[in-house]
C-alpha cells in the first residue's frame, strides 16, 4: 500500500495517455445521442446517427442557430467530422468553433436509407430540406445570420420538414466551465482572430467575409449584454475615484 506520508508521485505531463477531459465528454456526449433511437413513420426504430440522409444544425449557449448542414454519407459521419476531426474545412478554417456548440438537431430522411448517394431525386429532396432549414435558422437568429461558408443549392423543391430530434451534447460540467460569458468572448475573439488571418493569407470568396462579419457582430452583441449586465456606464470609474 502506498505509504500516506509519502508525497504522491509527480506525474509527467508528456506521458499522460489520456485525452483532455472536455474532450472526452464531449465524444461520450455526442455518441450518446448519436445512438439514441429515432422511431420511423412505419413503426422500425434506428439510432440517429446510422440515418444515411439527413439534415443537422448546430446550437450555442444562447440557442442561437450558428451552422447547418447536410449529409448522404450517414448522419453519424458527418456531424462527428465537424466536431471532433480538426480537419474539417469548416473547423480548420475557423468558420465553425466545435467549443460552441451546445446543441445538435438532427432531420433524417428514412425514406431514402437504401439510396443511393447520387439519386437525383433524393438529392434533390435533401437540398430542399437544407434550404428550410437554413431559412427557418436565419429567421430566428438574432443577426438574421448563420456561420456557413456558403448558401444550400439553388432549387425549386419545396418540402416540409420531417420529425427531428433535438439535444444538449455537453455535460453539466463543461456547460459550467463554458457558459461563462468572459470565457465564451474570449474564445469568440479568439476564433475571429483565426478567421481573420486565414483571410489575410490567402484568395478567399465572399462567404468567408459573411463569416467573419457575422461572427463580430455575435461578438460585439455578446460583450455589450455582458457590459450591460455588470451596470454598463455607471459601472466606469472616473480619474481620481481612488485618489480621493
Amino acid at each position: 500500500m502506498p505509504n500516506p506520508n509519502e508525497p504522491a508521485p509527480r506525474r509527467d505531463p508528456d506521458f499522460i495517455n489520456f485525452p483532455p477531459f472536455e474532450t472526452e465528454d464531449l465524444r461520450a456526449n455526442l455518441a450518446r445521442f448519436l445512438d439514441t433511437s429515432f422511431e420511423e413513420a412505419v413503426g422500425q426504430t434506428r439510432r440517429v446517427g446510422n440515418y444515411k440522409w439527413g439534415v443537422y444544425a448546430f446550437f450555442d449557449y444562447d440557442g442561437e442557430p450558428i451552422y447547418v448542414g447536410q449529409t448522404n454519407e450517414m448522419l453519424r459521419t458527418r456531424i462527428r467530422r465537424h466536431l471532433t476531426n480538426q480537419r474539417t474545412d469548416a473547423v480548420a478554417m475557423s468558420v465553425l468553433d466545435p467549443f460552441e456548440v451546445l446543441e445538435i438537431e438532427v432531420w433524417p430522411l428514412p425514406q431514402y436509407q437504401e439510396t443511393s448517394g447520387k439519386d437525383a431525386d433524393a438529392r434533390k429532396h435533401l437540398d430542399a430540406l437544407e434550404r428550410l432549414i437554413t431559412q427557418r435558422a436565419v429567421d430566428r437568429s438574432e443577426f438574421k445570420a448563420i456561420l456557413n461558408e456558403k448558401d444550400p443549392p439553388p432549387g425549386s423543391l419545396v418540402v416540409e420538414a420531417p420529425r427531428s430530434l433535438r439535444a444538449r451534447i455537453v455535460s453539466d460540467r463543461v456547460y459550467e466551465l463554458r457558459s461563462h460569458p468572459d470565457f465564451r468572448i474570449a474564445r469568440r475573439a479568439l476564433i475571429i482572430s483565426r478567421l481573420a488571418q486565414v483571410i489575410s493569407e490567402r484568395k478567399v470568396q465572399g462567404g468567408l467575409r459573411r463569416v467573419l462579419l457575422t461572427q463580430a457582430l455575435r461578438l460585439q452583441w455578446l460583450a455589450s449584454r455582458r457590459y450591460d449586465a455588470l451596470g454598463g456606464a455607471a459601472s466606469v470609474e472616473q480619474e481620481g475615484d481612488e485618489d480621493g
